[in-house]
């Protein structure tokens, strides 16, 4: 008698899950730029942009009465079948660091607790995956600059810059003292870098010289060491004779 209770008890679960109808969560992705900036991307949306960035990735799927969950996300470089990285968690954190186009592919499935033959999954049938795309790095490191105040050149600094991932860079002067030193989160500012001062105080006008290491997104390695000149009198004004 007892075996049959539980017989029926089974079938009735197993009927009540396969008359469920499960609709499609829908995933949405949150990325971060290297300039703090958030942008909310819907499944099949694109991203054009430089590295590095962080995408924080939600499933939006919410549990269901006698189904387990399972939230998988798939990162796969464009051109390759397989994904390099699976992550299994409803909420994602991740930063991308490589240039070129990452494929996020959602799946999401629930699977019946008691006939595990009965099964709601949505994948790539269900959802375009988002697309991020990112830059070649590049980086530039100019030979002078004028601290005079004008608003133009008044900082040292490296400019075209795409998504470098490591940077550091001093400022020496001819014995080799070091007067500046700064790193990556002073690439990407007007008024940040070397404004021609050590210990508070302006320097003379003069050659001094520069040490830049830095890396790209795709792996290409930079290094500059040359000269920079300092110029104290320069203006817009004096470049073009004062007209």
């Amino acid at each position: 008698m007892r075996n049959i209770i539980l017989f029926l008890v089974l079938f009735v679960a197993i009927s009540a899950n396969a008359q469920v109808n499960i609709e499609a969560p829908e995933p949405v992705a949150y990325l971060v730029d290297n300039a703090g900036e958030t942008t909310e991307m819907a499944f099949g949306d694109e991203y054009t942009g430089e590295a590095p960035v962080t995408i924080r990735l939600n499933a939006n799927a919410e549990e269901v009465d006698g189904f387990s969950l399972v939230c998988a996300w798939e990162f796969i470089k464009d051109g390759e079948a397989e994904p390099y990285l699976v992550r299994y968690d409803a909420d994602v954190e991740l930063e991308l660091r490589e240039s070129g186009t990452t494929i996020i592919q959602p799946r999401i499935t629930y699977t019946s607790t008691v006939d595990s033959e009965i099964v709601w999954e949505f994948g790539p049938e269900v959802y375009e995956p988002f697309r991020i795309i990112l830059a070649e790095s590049k980086i530039e490191a100019p030979n002078a600059f004028s601290p005079n105040g004008d608003g133009i050149n008044d900082y040292y600094n490296v400019f075209n810059v795409k998504s470098i991932v490591e940077f550091s860079a001093a400022i020496y002067n001819r014995w080799g003292q070091q007067l500046y030193s700064w790193g990556i989160n002073e690439i990407d500012c007007e008024t940040c870098g070397w404004d021609g001062t050590y210990k508070g105080k302006p320097v003379k006008a003069g050659v001094y010289f520069v040490v830049i290491t830095a890396k790209g997104a795709d792996g290409v390695s930079y290094e500059f060491r040359r000269d920079v000149n300092l110029l104290r009198g320069y203006t817009e004004e004096t470049a073009t004779g004062g007209e």
